[in-house]
């Protein structure tokens, strides 16, 4: 027998009627002298899947727990629709939450883990009933109910936590690294399957990661934190493409910086204009990104057009399975690396360890940004 998705099993709701935006204004919080979060503010619309993302210690964690109410910023406002929250306990905010580790009730059976907010919420036995087996269903453990949490794999607790969240309704969840437990393949999989469901329930997402991966795959924006302070908010396209500063290109996906010098809003890579469709950065300095798969191998006979072309000496070539990665050290003394696909024909033309090689970097994939190599 076929085995549903959670989209194919859900039932459709209406995203506006399930959802709330969510407005951020100047919050701040200290521990002592360390700022966990300096004057954050930020809008989030009815129904959107956003996320928060950056290294620990930026401030992603913290400003979700200000959002459930765990954390009580030093000010700022926090606005639920038209409620102003910043004084709400967590158990006013009627927002579903899951925990990194879960949370789970070990004592209680799976459909006594879901159905614990129902009961908080006085709800009657047939109607709790029925939204637990409706959440169970959601989340293909609906032959689960009666099993005990240690009877459990991870990627089933992850379930189960996630249908407790969800089982009320609520019109705002948050999701504090929920996959970070599980192993990769049950982690991409999961990552399908939740937007999925956000998709088909509506709510309003706030999603904590540290896996940049995870956050391009799931989110319809994500916001980039750096010590305590966005440094970019962008729709996921935009920010691997289009990174506004060096920390932002270095912290999503892979890559390597050339120094540039900026003249007259004119790029230069020694001898060579670098164009680029986006704005310069202000300052006489600045970083091409590199990124390993936007790079090409020009062979020899080969036209370079209008490329970039950057030549080097291959150091080392990593296999990686469905890519390979050459490290290649330009004549500048810069290392770099590049992707090429593992198919048979294009691995058969690499070049070797100590082979001279010319690399070409296409106008449209220029990227700068401020500051020196």
């Amino acid at each position: 027998m076929k085995q549903n998705t959670i989209s194919e099993t859900a039932t459709h709701n209406s995203a506006a009627a399930v959802s709330l935006p969510i407005s951020l204004t100047s919050i701040t919080k200290k521990f002592g002298e360390f700022v966990a979060l300096d004057e954050v503010s930020l809008d989030i619309e009815s129904g959107e899947f956003l996320t928060l993302l950056g290294p620990s210690g930026s401030g992603k964690t913290t400003l979700l727990m200000v959002l459930a109410g765990f954390v009580r910023p030093n000010y700022g406002s926090v606005r639920f629709g038209d409620r102003e929250m910043i004084l709400a306990p967590p158990h006013k905010r009627d927002l579903g939450m899951v925990f990194q580790n879960y949370a789970l009730f070990p004592h209680m059976s799976v459909a006594e883990n879901v159905g614990y907010p129902l009961r908080l919420r006085r709800v009657g036995r047939s109607e709790l009933t029925d939204r637990v087996n409706r959440a169970l269903d959601l989340v293909q453990l609906g032959s689960y109910g009666d099993r005990r949490i240690d009877q459990l794999s991870g990627g089933q607790r992850q379930r189960v936590a996630l249908a407790r969240a969800i089982v009320f309704e609520p019109r705002i969840l948050l999701m504090d690294e929920p996959l970070s437990a599980l192993d990769k393949n049950l982690r991409e999989h999961m990552q399908i399957e939740i937007r999925r469901l956000h998709d088909r329930l509506g709510m309003t997402t706030v999603y904590v990661t540290h896996d940049q991966r995870e956050a391009l795959t799931m989110s319809d924006r994500i916001v980039v934190f750096n010590e305590g302070r966005i440094v970019q908010l962008d729709h996921p396209s935009q920010l691997y493409e289009r990174p506004n500063s060096r920390f932002v290109a270095e912290f999503i996906g892979e890559s390597s910086f050339l120094p540039v010098n900026l003249r007259d809003g004119i790029a230069y890579l020694d001898d060579q204009i670098v164009p680029t469709s986006a704005p310069l950065p202000e300052g006489s300095h600045g970083s091409l990104v590199l990124r390993p798969e936007k790079m090409d191998i020009i062979r020899e006979g080969e036209g370079s057009g209008d490329m970039i072309v950057l030549e080097g000496r291959c150091k080392e070539q990593v296999y990686q399975g469905e890519s390979c990665l050459l490290y290649i050290d330009l004549s500048g003394g810069v290392e770099v690396a590049m992707r090429q696909s593992t198919r048979r024909d294009i691995m058969q033309r690499l070049p070797g360890s100590g082979d001279i090689v010319r690399l070409g970097l296409h106008p449209e994939d220029a990227i700068i940004v401020s500051g020196g190599a």
